[in-house]
């Protein structure tokens, strides 16, 4: 078969597939190209989801007649002019594909009215090619209509989605457009019906209350802005608080010098960021903006735009993390209980708790018993739990206590687990475990390759307080556990230990696991009973932790009952 170079037609077919993939990819390029001409409203018209029509009404600075047939030439742009300039693309497009690209696959008509014009422009394009062009009147700012799209490519339009479904694609690129440029006003419309309004005052936080409802946008923490230590990256925006999750990432976004990207290195950011806020499995709301310099991102690597490269990786990572962790410590409340009636059942005697002999530091407790408040403790800043009164413990589980407003409900192995948590992050962090030795050793089965994975990690076992020796094929000797977790079954824990390391995890997501594993292995149970020095021990220890509120897998380690909540329940108010 010889080789032969393809037909004008087919090979504008070809490339218009890498940019024009449904019709979420005809918005994008619109938008993008509304928001470049600096537009302040945007309308976005569909009907069947994209599939029979797309229009894109703006406001913004028009394209000069003289200048359309060349707006619809492949590589044609106003953005780019030399090739120094790719290294710091400023806006959001840049290759001069996307119009010829969409002319190729559908019927389109644009409308067009520079400011301060008497008249506008009209031009239609059939099969790629400007098939008429005349003078219009029209509105200010240009109207592009997509009709038809992929009628000539049958087998694109067979794969196409429901129009439904169609139409929520395209509603979640216009909500994140309308939250990356909050001073714009976006309008979406469906057959006729609304799907989103924002105001376009400038408010990211009004934006997500139409995005995300009303109630979640107001529970939402504002990131402050943060900078890298080079002073290159800085980071800003709205993070849900603990209390706020969801099973998916649908409510996460990224926007990088203020283009929407879907980049697994800042979503990894986020997700040790929040690493002990959150339990497994669920989610923040977020809404964060990085800007970098532009000469250090990359956003030419695919067509739809929607992936970046940075330069300094490194730097990125850290100043998003940094930026979020430093919120939620600083800023998330400790959960709010509601109470919703007492029932009779509620009232029966609960089980007595086996007592318990917590080993944990006693000369604090004794100090603070009596509730007053040492010159260090009104120092406490922001983001802190108060300096809380014990009062007692109920079914063993739970300690109460007495804040400045109102009562605590504690979870004493949660607390606990906070507490041990940190203990052994810093002491494998200083090099400096402290073991426990045991009278016998124990000797813990393994299947023959989880043994060699324990053996793989023998020294990083040592650094957390484990002892381990070889004992036949398929089994150890642990000579030595963790001091905070001797009151553990020392065989379950390694072995869990080992199957967490079987999976391969890495770096600080390793760390924090081990450490997480250990202490909830040490921490005190439920249903063991405390004396009043123990748990006012307990309590002061976690109180002078970092991340009081939850404990190392996301679990809140408090509950707290307002006395406002307290008096509307019994009727005071």
């Amino acid at each position: 078969m010889s080789i032969r170079v393809l037909p004008p037609a087919v090979a504008a077919k070809i490339a218009a597939g890498e940019v024009v993939e449904r019709p979420a990819s005809v918005v994008k390029e619109l938008v993008e190209n509304s928001l470049d001409a600096g537009s302040t409203r945007i309308t976005v018209e569909l009907r069947q989801g994209g599939r029979d029509l797309i229009r894109v009404t703006d406001n913004g600075c028009g394209i000069p007649a003289n200048e359309m047939a060349l707006a619809f030439e492949r590589h044609a742009t106003s953005k780019l002019s030399s090739e120094e300039e790719l290294g710091a693309i400023a806006t959001m497009g840049f290759r001069g594909e996307a119009l010829p690209s969409i002319a190729a696959v559908a019927r389109v008509t644009m409308a067009t009215r520079e400011p301060g014009s008497e008249a506008g422009t009209l031009a239609q394009l059939r099969g790629g090619r400007l098939v008429g062009q005349r003078v219009h009147a029209c509105a200010e700012g240009t109207s592009v209509t997509v009709e038809g799209l992929f009628q000539e490519v049958p087998a694109r339009r067979k794969y196409l989605k429901s129009p439904a479904a169609e139409a929520a694609r395209i509603h979640t690129l216009v909500s994140h457009y309308a939250m990356a440029y909050p001073h714009v006003q976006f309008t979406l419309l469906s057959d006729g019906r609304p799907l989103l309004l924002t105001p376009g005052q400038g408010s990211l936080r009004d934006v997500v209350a139409v995005v995300h409802g009303a109630e979640t946008a107001a529970s939402l923490l504002p990131v402050a802005p943060h900078e890298s230590p080079d002073g290159e990256v800085r980071v800003e925006g709205l993070i849900s608080p603990p209390g706020v999750s969801r099973p998916n990432r649908a409510g996460i976004a990224f926007f990088v010098n203020r283009r929407w990207v879907q980049s697994p290195l800042l979503m990894f950011s986020l997700q040790e960021a929040y690493q002990g806020f959150l339990m497994e499995r669920r989610h923040p709301v977020a809404v964060l903006f990085l800007s970098v310099p532009l000469h250090e991102v990359d956003v030419n690597v695919h067509p739809a735009k929607v992936e970046v490269r940075f330069l300094k990786e490194g730097e990125v990572f850290g100043a998003l993390q940094r930026a979020v962790r430093r919120t939620l410590v600083e800023a998330s409340p400790v959960p709010e209980a509601r109470l919703e009636g007492i029932s009779p059942r509620a009232l029966a005697p609960a089980p007595t708790p086996t007592p318990l002999r917590l080993s944990l530091p006693v000369e604090e407790a004794q100090a603070g018993e009596g509730g007053g408040l040492t010159a260090q403790e009104e120092r406490r800043g922001e983001g802190r739990v108060p300096l809380l009164r014990v009062v007692g413990q109920v079914g063993g589980v739970y300690i109460v206590a007495e804040g400045p407003d109102g009562m605590y409900l504690i979870d004493q192995h949660a607390a606990h687990e906070r507490v041990l948590f940190e203990r052994v992050l810093k002491q494998c962090q200083a090099r400096s475990p402290e073991r426990q030795g045991l009278l016998e050793p124990a000797t813990v089965h393994l299947p023959p390759e989880q043994a060699r994975v324990a053996l793989e990690h023998r020294e990083l076992l040592e650094g957390y307080g484990f002892l381990i020796e070889p004992f036949g094929e398929a089994a150890l000797l642990l000579r030595a556990v963790p001091s905070v977790a001797r009151g553990a079954n020392p065989s379950e824990m390694l072995s869990e230990l080992v199957v967490m390391l079987a999976r391969d995890r890495a770096g600080a997501d390793r760390e924090y696991a081990i450490a997480a594993s250990i202490a909830c292995h040490g921490a005190v149970r439920a249903g063991m009973a405390l004396e009043q020095r123990e748990m006012v021990s307990l309590v002061r220890e976690m109180e002078a932790t970092d991340s009081p509120r939850t404990c190392p897998h996301g679990r809140p380690t408090m509950l707290h009952l307002s006395a406002s909540h307290l008096d509307r329940q019994f009727g005071r108010r």
